[in-house]
């Protein structure tokens, strides 16, 4: 034991890194099976490093003997940089992700059998796409253009990006799972011919395309591996052999075929760390697995389980209150993630009437900010970023976007509405006509247009070709006429009045409704592309502005991922946060259908309920000292509701005591008299009193935010400016009237603007 105390105390005199005991139980438990389950913030990658280096320094081990397995390529270089600073002079472990493990022994397999093998993934070549294979019909051997291929080929339509989301995540979700071919039936997609394409994809793989190559994905080099692994004894045992020791991090993002391969490489001496937190799983649509963790004693069950729940990151208020909220979830270890860091500010909740004040706000309050780079704002999905990159670029904030998708500036929503615009400037493009036809009121047939492409000369109204040389049908007639005379009288007209006429009168939104239901798109997602499209339209005069804002605002992203190390506020999806910490959190859009998403709301799926938990949880957990949820009751003319998870937060700051009853003990430990059941000032009662009853009073402090619009009985409508302790600011036509807030809300003097 001296020996081992040794040890830390020569690490804490040359790093100044002390450990807890469990962090020390950890480092000494290296023989036979170990599952650490580490809560957030509680110093892992700093007890994984020591770990490995005690096993090398007291153990004796050859660094070489060890391998470590991370989730992703940046949690690899991590561990590697940490560990050279903390045993500079020690030979560097083998870092590396399970992909990187697979495709070794994948290659090594294929060179033995001299079997010939090409991976298919990577950036697409747009050149090369349109060019094909050189005298054939087949498509270019990169895995999104043989999917797009099949899509055309089977179900006769071009795959949009959002298909192609969902097509790749339904295929690596069945590799990863392990799911074999008489099941793919049963796994959801929304993608027409889904199970189809798949069984075509695979096939054409292992056909090599005439290539004589067998083609590999990045999923295939999991699959091929452990399969590899499993018929190749020989290979197999030179694997076992290579390491004597092996750890795996952010294991609960490690899906089954994954577990599969480690299984299969400790199976001999079954010496493995697997460090995890079954509460932080949030990759199940990716084929992660948190119930492996769960049944880890029954494939070993020998194996000792560490609980690491101090949290070396957060203030109490955000420890206490994240530690209760993951409760929620059932299927998980009972941890209780504790902190000895001192109370700093309780988590703030703020709940905006419409959602066009949450960015406001936010930029408002990131600007009163000097040291940007410890402020995150963290979202769901990511179009939320795009209307509050665009609020922060025109107040001159900088961010950085770990994880910018510019997809949205070239989503068939965006081009459709471009197209539009383009309309109105010329209507004598057949081409504009044809990429917008079938999202119009006329309802013009590919037969109607194909003739129009035919007849039209390119000197006159495309609408005058339809309707003087094309065969139509009598309803047609009047809309067609109308769509003529809307985009004529639109020329020049500001785009946002443009947008919301061909959503209406144009039939655009109907049109999305109608693709929905046949094409299984997300009408909400969509309608929130053009709900964003208006807002980005609302200061801008002229459709031509409107179109270079969306040039900038793209380049402008593709530019915000090169400023990791400025001063920069950071913007993140929640998944893409983890394993990041910020001194300032904000989670906006924090609405039901957001988070919790309505597919998690559907009681008959409950892993994705507790997977929202969790991804909600880990939102809370990047907060170091201060936290602010933000809601609102209104988008787009339309209400919503709070999400359910920002309400049980707010339960868990304020519960609600039970009250005690007449001769029961109080507050004060004395018994309860009946003068001291409803104790109000004299001044309270009689404010009350003579209160007027308005049905429509902001009677609750929690309505009162900053950029509301209110209408006060006396000053008449304004603007909320600041919301104080005791005072309210506001912003009226005759100036700024600081009012007192308790007299605000008990004599009912203001309401919402509705």
């Amino acid at each position: 034991m001296k020996a081992n105390e040794a040890f830390f105390t020569r690490m804490h005199q040359k790093t100044g890194v002390s450990l807890n005991e469990v962090q020390k139980q950890a480092v000494l438990q290296t023989e036979g099976a170990l599952l650490l389950l580490a809560s957030p913030g509680s110093g892992k990658t700093t007890t994984i490093i020591m770990r490995i280096g005690y096993l090398i320094e007291e153990k004796g081990v050859a660094p070489s003997r060890i391998k470590a397995v991370t989730f992703s390529r940046a949690s690899a270089a991590d561990m590697k940089e940490r560990f050279k600073r903390f045993f500079p002079d020690v030979p560097p472990v083998d870092f590396s992700t399970i992909h990187s493990l697979a495709f070794e022994v994948v290659r090594e397999h294929y060179r033995k059998t001299r079997t010939a093998f090409q991976i298919i993934e990577g950036d697409i070549d747009f050149e090369l796409e349109a060019q094909g294979e050189p005298g054939t019909d087949r498509p270019p051997l990169q895995k999104k253009l043989i999917l797009r291929h099949l899509y055309q080929r089977l179900v006769g339509d071009n795959l949009t990006e959002d298909q192609m989301d969902e097509l790749t995540t339904y295929i690596s979700l069945i590799k990863n799972k392990l799911i074999p071919p008489e099941q793919w039936s049963e796994i959801k997609c929304e993608v027409k011919q889904a199970e189809r394409i798949l069984t075509e994809y695979e096939a054409f793989k292992r056909a090599g395309a005439g290539t004589g190559k067998l083609l590999l994905d990045y999923d295939d080099m999991l699959t091929a591996g452990r399969e590899i692994l499993e018929r190749d004894r020989e290979l197999l045992r030179r694997y076992q052999e290579r390491y004597d020791y092996l750890l795996t991090d952010e294991s609960q993002d490690t899906s089954m075929v994954q577990h599969a391969i480690i299984e299969q490489l400790v199976r001999e001496h079954g010496k493995l760390c697997v460090v995890a937190d079954d509460d932080q799983s949030i990759y199940a649509w990716r084929g992660a697995e948190p119930s492996y963790l769960l049944n880890f004693r029954e494939a070993y069950p020998k194996a000792v389980i560490l609980f690491m729940e101090q949290n070396y990151r957060s203030s109490k208020e955000i420890v206490q209150t994240a530690n209760q909220f993951i409760k929620r979830n059932k299927h998980r270890y009972d941890k209780n993630m504790f902190t000895r860091n001192p109370a700093h500010k309780p988590i703030r909740i703020k709940d905006f009437s419409d959602y066009a004040f949450q960015v406001k706000y936010l930029v408002q309050d990131i600007q009163q900010v000097e040291n940007l780079r410890e402020v995150a704002v963290l979202y769901r999905n990511n179009s939320s970023s795009i209307p509050l990159m665009n609020e922060l670029d025109r107040a001159g904030v900088p961010f950085y976007m770990k994880d910018a998708d510019v997809r949205f500036f070239s989503h068939w929503v965006v081009k459709d509405m471009l197209n539009f615009m383009r309309m109105t400037y010329t209507d004598k493009r057949v081409d504009l006509l044809e990429e917008i036809y079938m999202k119009l009121n006329g309802y013009i047939t590919k037969q109607q247009l194909a003739a129009v492409k035919e007849l039209h000369l390119g000197t006159g109204s495309v609408f005058d070709t339809l309707l003087e040389q094309v065969n139509l049908q009598e309803y047609q007639r009047k809309p067609l006429l109308e769509c003529k005379e809307t985009f004529q009288r639109l020329r020049g007209a500001p785009p946002l009045e443009a947008i919301r006429i061909f959503r209406s009168k144009l039939g655009y939104e109907k049109a999305i409704e109608r693709m929905s239901e046949r094409l299984g798109f997300r009408k909400e997602y969509l309608i929130g592309i053009l709900n964003t499209l208006e807002e980005i339209a609302t200061t801008l005069e002229t459709m031509e502005d409107f179109a270079k804002r969306l040039q900038y605002l793209e380049s402008v992203m593709k530019s915000a991922k090169q400023r990791k190390s400025q001063n920069a506020v950071t913007l993140s999806t929640l998944h893409s946060a983890k394993g990041l910490e910020f001194q300032r959190v904000y989670m906006i859009d924090l609405i039901e259908g957001v988070i919790p998403s309505k597919e998690d709301a559907d009681k008959a799926e409950e892993p994705l309920m507790e997977e929202a938990v969790r991804l909600f949880y880990v939102g809370m957990t990047r907060a170091k000292q201060e936290l602010e949820l933000l809601t609102y009751k209104q988008r787009d003319g339309e209400k919503v509701a709070e999400s359910r998870f920002v309400a049980h937060v707010r339960s868990l700051m304020n519960p609600t005591p039970a009250k005690p009853k007449l001769g029961q003990p109080g507050a004060d430990g004395k018994p309860v008299k009946a003068s001291k059941a409803r104790a109000t000032s004299p001044a309270s009662q009689s404010r009350r009193k003579d209160a007027p009853r308005n049905p429509n009073a902001v009677r609750s402090r929690s309505e009162l935010n900053v950029g509301a619009q209110i209408q006060h009985r006396v000053f008449g409508p304004g603007e909320i400016v600041s919301v104080g302790e005791e005072r309210l600011e506001i912003r009226f036509g005759a100036g700024v009237k600081v009012l007192s807030l308790e007299t605000c809300l008990e004599m009912g003097v203001l309401e919402k603007c509705t």
